[in-house]
């Protein structure tokens, strides 16, 4: 997965409409910074409201916390790779 399509998948992820264009570096960094917050609601969320939720919505934020993980995990790998090319 190339940088552009990843950074435009996290973006319609996080509903970002009026995202400038910058660095591309700055730019991944800010989505992982957004990401990793997103992580951190969802989980609090999960460890929190188990008792309020139905399954339904369980299994929803467990799926989206898993997608979030993995572009995490994609993101970090694509800023691992533009500083390992200097």
């Amino acid at each position: 997965m190339g940088i552009n399509k990843f950074i435009k998948k996290v973006k319609d992820t996080l509903g970002l409409d009026n995202y400038g264009i910058e660095g591309k570096k700055k730019s991944l960094k800010d989505l992982l910074k957004k990401l990793n917050t997103r992580k951190k609601s969802i989980t609090n969320s999960l460890k929190n409201e188990k008792k309020l939720r139905t399954k339904k919505e369980l299994d929803d934020l467990d799926e989206e916390l898993r997608i979030i993980s993995c572009q995490i995990k994609k993101g970090k790998k694509i800023l691992h790779d533009f500083y390992s090319d200097k």
